[in-house]
């Protein structure tokens, strides 16, 4: 994390004491979030971000007051303060009041904390595990992006302690859904699957998104399609997509290594790249008009 944040419209350093323990959003996870890239100073794909935030906020019941445009203003003052113009920024907003552990003297309904830290080196591929039962499709509240994020980092400390890097959770059905913080993907011949949200259960990722919506590769044909761990391992490609990690490569799931169409990922690639770098263009001439 870098030295600043962001807490409601105020810069502050990120060691100061900002919360107390009567703010029941920080004692239970009662919360949503966002991860959004920043590319040459610009928010990555923002309005997606406060769509998904804006919406998981309504189903969780937490207030979210911020405009898409006061949002964005003042995540970018963060980024100018912090000159993080190249990072990982997280934004959350946590509710306040509720139930009967709230403590007294609160101020506001809910917070907005922001803050900004160095881009992550990834590597060029991943080892996954498996995880069964790891997302429940039929819940009201999957594919829900929310501060209470405890399963995901056991998960990730296990598959760690055993060498992997990752999991891919499989859902009540034992089918593919996601990773704890990536969506999956798998090339098969022409077809490029992921897995539905309604069916897997899995969170619906802006990157994701961007991909089934946005990139046009010829000759590839990106579709969701719910699929099996045989069916996964068996694909010309795996790669998993997160807004931290773009595209990533799958080397091995479980220590099985998995065959590599090395020209069909590096055409969609291309295409997410071409696309995050006309997105920047565009916003910085936007910035240039409003001048």
């Amino acid at each position: 994390m870098h030295t600043l944040l962001l807490h409601n419209s105020a810069i502050c350093a990120a060691g100061k004491s900002l919360i107390s323990p009567g703010q029941v959003g920080f004692l239970n996870g009662w919360g949503v979030f966002s991860t959004i890239r920043v590319k040459d100073g610009v928010l990555f794909a923002f309005e997606r971000h406060y769509a998904r935030m804006k919406r998981d906020a309504s189903r969780m019941r937490v207030p979210f007051e911020a405009s898409a445009a006061e949002l964005e203003r003042d995540l970018l003052r963060l980024v100018e303060a912090n000159q993080a113009f190249n990072a990982t920024l997280r934004v959350a907003v946590v509710r306040n009041r509720g139930g009967q552990f709230e403590g007294p003297a609160i101020e506001r309904d809910a917070d907005r904390i922001a803050f900004t830290a160095d881009l992550t080196q990834w590597g060029s591929g991943v080892n996954l595990m498996y995880v069964a039962h790891g997302r429940y499709s039929a819940s009201p509240f999957a594919g829900t992006k929310v501060t209470s994020w405890l399963q995901n980092l056991c998960w990730n400390e296990e598959a760690h302690e055993r060498g992997f890097d990752e999991v891919i959770l499989l859902n009540e059905r034992g089918l593919v859904s996601e990773c704890t913080s990536a969506n999956i993907f798998a090339i098969r011949g022409p077809e490029v699957w992921t897995p539905t949200l309604a069916g897997s259960g899995c969170l619906p990722g802006v990157t994701r998104a961007l991909l089934l919506e946005e990139i046009h590769v010829p000759g590839l044909q990106l579709i969701e399609r719910d699929f099996t761990p045989r069916e996964l391992e068996e694909a010309d490609q795996v790669f998993i997509t997160s807004t931290t990690r773009d595209l990533l490569p799958v080397d091995a799931v479980e220590g099985r290594k998995l065959r590599r169409n090395h020209t069909a990922f590096a055409r969609l690639l291309d295409a997410f790249h071409q696309y995050q770098s006309s997105y920047v263009a565009a916003r910085d001439n936007q910035k240039e008009v409003m001048r």
